[in-house]
């Protein structure tokens, strides 16, 4: 079986290859730059706790030491404090990390992975497809033709992939503009995000909107700056005056001290790619969908396409072409990324308007500073992670079905679960293996050795319904779950996404959900195993 072929080595890229890796799929990355990032400590990404986690497991490297944690959020207007969020156990904190640093620790794992190939220097300028898989060539000093089982486009907003199939990218050119920098310096925040909207130095003019601070490691902050509508010119001089004024209103002295390290100017765009698979080619990330107004996150919106689709496209390797399954990656993700948009663009006139709401709603102070912190911090209809309630995915006419704290089709509440072999672990460090999981809510097995409670009670039953379900799963015990009753039944994705609930084991049901989520029967295993289907592709690599 040929690899998969990877075209583009940002973070997307790198995280569905590693991702596809860890289930055995044999990858060739096509890295049209030399192998490595040009540190850039303006360019960073905000992180929330479902991303983080993705990128750890994949990794095995712990990210807060190279970004830092949010300590709070604090939202101003002009002088007066209007929101403060403290973030802690039951409210996870957002990672802060420089982009760079986050591509190096996925490309030093992917180094460890045998079944990894990355062609550096390779820009794509031809894909052919077939029946039986795709043909890609690339120029540069290695050009060559690379034959692939699949090929997914991670290539950024220009992708080559998605004009070579001739897919249109329609969407709002410059939404949004920044002036962005990265300095070192002391602020009064220590590790706290801020948004300050009309600061009072200011009363007119650019200045006068909206200034972001988001602290990294290290003492450095980046700051972002809110341009007007328009094409005009960022010089460096424009720059070091917004520094300098803004330090000067933050920190009350007319001579701030700071080591500029980094500017740029952030442009924001928001476009939707019409179709995110043609046959065996598929997109992901910025090839496939672009936004960021109002302060959220594209790339965190790219990492849980690699998630969402790592897992459908390595059942179809292993097990052959699931063109349900594989469908449902563009109608899951489209419509959860073409919510977030229809969001921003309701959202952007009243915000951005003339006068905004404050002109015909009392207290809109308020209203609009919430409406922004939602994009901030990953909350309401602007930030939250897509659901996938309308899945064609998800199962039907359940009898046993019943509600927990999360909905059909959500990402499931990370608890402490005890694994097969008796340990204890989180419930999302068993997400990302290809595996369906059955968790059994048991209050009180936490205090047993697993052999006192495993041939007890009604385990016996649903462990024999769980080796009978068309995909592979494991079965996990939790002691609770939010909104969940002693002995339900959850069944979750391998991409950690909420299938269904049951109330106690019920065989019948529980098949239907498993075979619904895998997007219908399974069918028979391959002659060769997933071990010599992995070696043989990984051999495969170039002709």
């Amino acid at each position: 079986m040929d690899p998969v072929i990877i075209t583009g080595a940002g973070p997307v890229g790198l995280t569905l290859t590693l991702a596809l890796a860890r289930q055995q799929v044999p990858c060739v990355v096509l890295d049209e730059g030399p192998g490595k990032d040009e540190p850039r400590p303006a360019r960073t990404v905000v992180l929330r706790e479902d991303a983080v986690a993705l990128v750890e497991r994949l990794t095995g490297t712990p990210l807060t030491g190279l970004g830092c944690r949010w300590a709070g959020w604090r939202s101003t207007r002009r002088k007066q404090v209007i929101r403060e969020v403290v973030f802690g156990d039951t409210d996870p904190a957002p990672l802060h990390i420089a982009q760079h640093e986050l591509t190096g620790v996925l490309r030093a794992a992917l180094a460890r992975e045998p079944l990894v190939k990355i062609a550096v220097d390779s820009r794509l300028d031809g894909i052919e497809q077939e029946t039986s898989g795709v043909t890609a060539h690339t120029r540069g000093p290695g050009g060559t033709w690379w034959r692939g089982s699949y090929l997914v486009g991670c290539d950024g907003p220009r992708s080559t992939v998605r004009k070579l199939q001739d897919i249109r990218f329609p969407g709002r050119t410059a939404v949004e503009r920044y002036a962005v920098a990265a300095l070192r310096t002391d602020l009064p925040w220590t590790d706290e995000a801020l948004l300050h909207r009309s600061p009072p130095w200011r009363t007119s003019g650019p200045s006068a909107g909206e200034i972001v601070g988001r602290p990294l490691p290290n003492g450095v902050w980046r700051l972002d700056w809110l341009l007007p509508p328009g094409k005009d010119l960022v010089t460096p001089e424009l720059l070091v005056n917004r520094v300098r004024e803004t330090l000067t209103g933050w920190v009350g002295t007319s001579n701030p001290s700071y080591e500029l390290l980094d500017t740029g100017v952030h442009t924001v765009h928001h476009r939707l790619a019409r179709r995110w698979r043609v046959g065996r080619v598929l997109l992901a990330g910025d090839a496939a969908h672009l936004l960021g107004a109002l302060g959220t996150q594209g790339l965190e919106e790219g990492l849980r396409d690699a998630d969402n689709l790592a897992w459908k496209l390595a059942l179809a390797w292993h097990h052959g072409p699931r063109e349900a399954l594989l469908d449902s990656y563009q109608e899951e993700r489209r419509t959860a990324i073409a919510a977030r948009l229809r969001a921003a663009d309701q959202v952007l006139p009243l915000l951005r308007g003339g006068g905004n709401l404050r002109s015909y709603v009392p207290g809109s102070a308020r209203g609009n500073d919430a409406l922004l912190a939602d994009g901030h911090l990953g909350r309401g209809t602007l930030g939250s992670p897509g659901t996938y309630g309308a899945s064609p995915l998800a199962p039907e006419h359940l009898a046993g079905e019943v509600p927990v704290g999360t909905p059909p089709g959500a990402p499931v509440t990370d608890v402490r679960v005890t694994a097969e072999d008796g340990t204890f672990v989180r419930l999302r460090d068993r997400l990302g293996r290809g595996a369906l999981l059955v968790v059994l809510i048991a209050p009180g097995t936490g205090v047993w050795e697993r052999k006192h409670w495993v041939t007890a009670g009604i385990m016996p039953r649903l462990a024999a319904a769980v080796t009978a379900l068309p995909h592979y799963a494991e079965l996990l015990v939790a002691e609770s779950y939010p909104g969940a009753a002693a002995h339900t039944v959850l069944l979750v994705r391998p991409d950690g996404h909420l299938v269904t609930a049951l109330s106690g084991v019920r065989p019948a049901d529980l098949y239907a959900a498993a075979e619904a989520a895998v997007g219908g029967a399974t069918p028979p295993a391959a002659a060769e195993s997933t071990e010599e289907q992995a070696e043989a592709g990984a051999a495969a690599g170039s002709r």
